[in-house]
């Protein structure tokens, strides 16, 4: 598991319920964890907050686990980042680096 990103576990703050796979999160603060792979990465949302690293995380805090393929950037990436494209029906997070980029879905609840 990552904390995708450097020193504190990156957190990331949601100001209306949304969907994510097929869990309803709701308005608040989580941590952003993951599992990069090859072709797929696990990215995870997870209850506990205010944490340094990895190193206390637990999958029974985990609220939402969602696996997204690996995709080709068509532009070298120089340092790992993180973005959001806003879509009709919510946003999607795209965090990549060198020549690789995920992209996880963020729909509106209503």
């Amino acid at each position: 598991v990552w904390r995708t990103g450097a020193n504190e576990a990156t957190e990331l703050t949601l100001y209306q319920d949304m969907k994510v796979a097929d869990a309803t999160v709701k308005a608040g603060t989580y941590s952003l964890y993951t599992i990069p792979g090859e072709k797929e990465w696990t990215v995870i949302l997870n209850n506990h907050i205010h944490t340094w690293g990895a190193y206390e995380y637990t999958d029974k805090e985990d609220l939402v686990r969602i696996k997204v393929p690996v995709r080709q950037s068509p532009t070298s990436i120089e340092a790992f980042s993180m973005a959001f494209t806003p879509n009709n029906n919510g946003a999607s997070l795209l965090m990549g680096w060198d020549d690789k980029y995920v992209e996880v879905p963020f729909r509106k609840t209503n």
